[in-house]
């Protein structure tokens, strides 16, 4: 299980790690050796509370396939163990986020003055419409 914060963990059998070759550093090693690290999460799976997957999904945006998979590529650094950490981190930063419940919107109503203040504001554009206009010769 890797913690993510307190009462939030995420089970690791939910989570594939593939290397890949990397695009970026790296010299010639990156055409010899897989050094970039794709994660596959599979949120059913994560042992994470519904909401937060909800969340979560809502939050992944282009990073969740079409079979409800997250994936996390990482392929800044040149090593495989740095990349693997970076990605991970990326992973355990995406739940917290996605673990924090949106605030309650608490409906409120214009002020008296902002609202005379639109109206105001209204009556001047109309009058400068207004006057921009062709009168006809009388």
């Amino acid at each position: 299980m890797i913690r993510i914060g307190p009462g939030l963990a995420l089970d690791e059998r939910a989570i594939e790690e593939n290397f890949v070759h990397a695009s970026g550093p790296g010299g010639q090693n990156v055409n010899k050796v897989a050094t970039a690290v794709q994660l596959r999460v599979d949120l059913q799976r994560a042992g994470l509370p519904q909401a937060v997957v909800l969340r979560l999904q809502r939050l992944a945006g282009r990073k969740l396939t079409g079979d409800g998979m997250l994936l996390i590529s990482a392929q800044r650094h040149r090593t495989q163990e740095r990349n693997r950490a970076a990605a991970l981190d990326m992973l355990i930063r995406l739940v917290q986020r996605a673990a924090v419940p949106p605030k309650p919107r608490i409906a409120t109503r214009p002020t008296a003055s902002s609202r005379a203040r639109r109206l105001a504001d209204k009556a001047h554009r109309a009058h400068t419409k207004r006057a921009r206009t062709a009168r006809p010769e009388e």
